[in-house]
């Protein structure tokens, strides 16, 4: 009898892939662009917490507005939520098709452990606020947890780290509240431009290239691990696994009733925890450097119920789509994005970071933050007419098939059938 195991499945088939959540990725890399774009700003006064100008005209102030209170911190921890989705839908397929738990296990940690280049290469190469080695990293440290453990083991861990999260979410508030009672410079006011925006102003204007990727490493070695060690990224991550497990995402209907509910309470929750602190960034209340402090704790460890509440928004629009007949163009371009979501996330900082940084046309000092929006977009369709272009043609985006083929070696295809793994969360399905 032939003890030789059966191989291991290779990636994605066309006729397997639910739309959920390549039009999640697709549109959420619209979402990405317009979040990391404001990094490049570094001829504005930014924020000490994060990349926004603290002046602008009143387009730039509604789009930080805007920004702060419906994007910030809400898409990387969804795109947590689709890498854990995933991992589990790559592990338990490479089970089916009757590869040991060792086997299935390897071709996981292959693909984390070259996300974890990729960032590195990346971050040299281009741009500071990298999220692939961060995305790599927890999946190394979780996956290797918890892949091979039954649902249950999954559940707890979700639940205990969102818990957590939603722990440190209320006293954050809490805090807010202290500091908004407090006198007058009893706290420290904490206006001074260090923190994030000195170190993004580091990064972003250093006119000298070689220089520029001596800083986007130093900065990118301390960043990395704190991205995926914190605790919104891991509950996130946790709660993909089991939805992946689930399948909720191929499986809308059967969940529907659960979908509704998260996707209304988790964003109406999350934009509401962030509205303070948008108010405040734009001067419609007044709020000390304390307060402003601790209601970005507020907005970032929303990301739980946000992220959550984006899932399954998508998962709901995915199955409005699956029920169509047809796709427009529209929507197959967004979809042909989410293929290729790792390429399409690449491609933004090749066109973003020789236009916009010191070290290369320099026009990060002149824009606000209105112009960057619309840059931003413009940035997003141009990598959906790419993603369109390749689809039409029936071939994968480079960097998914670079990547695939590390992982999965000679199983990998080269057409544009594969699970495409990209920096919102590696194969979905």
């Amino acid at each position: 009898m032939d003890a030789t195991p059966p191989p291991a499945r290779g990636p994605l088939r066309p006729a397997e892939r639910a739309p959920a959540p390549d039009l999640a990725r697709g549109f959420m890399l619209l979402l990405i662009a317009l979040a990391n774009t404001p990094l490049y700003l570094y001829g504005s006064r930014q924020s000490p917490l994060g990349a926004h100008p603290v002046d602008g005209t009143a387009a730039d102030r509604a789009v930080q507005f805007v920004m702060i209170l419906a994007v910030d911190g809400r898409v990387y921890p969804m795109f947590a939520c689709l890498f854990g989705y995933g991992l589990m839908r790559i592990y338990d397929r490479q089970r089916e098709a009757g590869a040991s738990r060792r086997e299935a296990a390897a071709v996981v940690r292959r693909r984390n452990l070259w996300l974890l280049v990729f960032g590195f290469v990346h971050a040299a190469l281009l741009f500071l606020g990298d999220v692939l080695a961060a995305y790599g990293l927890l999946g190394l440290v979780l996956g290797g947890l918890l892949l091979g453990r039954g649902e249950r083991a999954m559940r707890w861990t979700a639940a205990v780290l969102a818990g957590l999260a939603l722990v440190l979410w209320v006293f954050s508030a809490l805090g807010a509240a202290l500091a908004a009672l407090a006198p007058p410079g009893a706290v420290g006011g904490g206006e001074a431009e260090a923190g994030v925006s000195g170190i993004l102003r580091s990064s972003f204007s250093e006119k000298d290239y070689l220089a520029s990727v001596a800083d986007r490493l130093a900065a990118w070695a301390f960043i990395a691990p704190l991205q995926a060690l914190a605790l919104v990224m891991p509950a996130m991550m946790a709660l993909g696994l089991v939805l992946g497990r689930r399948r909720v995402l191929e499986r809308p209907d059967r969940y529907f009733r659960p979908l509704v509910a998260t996707a209304a309470a988790g964003i109406g929750l999350a934009w509401a925890s962030a509205l303070p602190e948008a108010l405040a960034h734009v001067g419609a209340v007044p709020a000390s450097g304390a307060v402003t402090a601790a209601l970005s704790g507020v907005r970032q460890l929303s990301g739980v119920l946000g992220g959550a509440g984006y899932v399954a928004l998508f998962a709901l629009v995915g199955r409005a789509v699956g029920r169509r007949a047809h796709r427009g163009p529209g929507t197959a371009a967004v979809v042909a994005v989410g293929k290729r979501s790792l390429s399409c996330y690449l491609a933004q900082s090749v066109l973003c970071a020789p236009l916009l940084a010191a070290w290369g046309l320099g026009l990060g000092a002149h824009l606000g933050s209105a112009a960057t929006a619309l840059f931003a977009a413009g940035v997003w369709l141009a990598t959906l007419v790419g993603a369109y272009a390749l689809e039409r043609a029936g071939r994968p985006g480079p960097a998914e098939a670079l990547l695939r083929r590390l992982s999965y070696g000679p199983a990998a295809r080269s057409g544009a059938d594969g699970a495409q793994a990209g920096p919102t969360g590696g194969p979905t399905r």
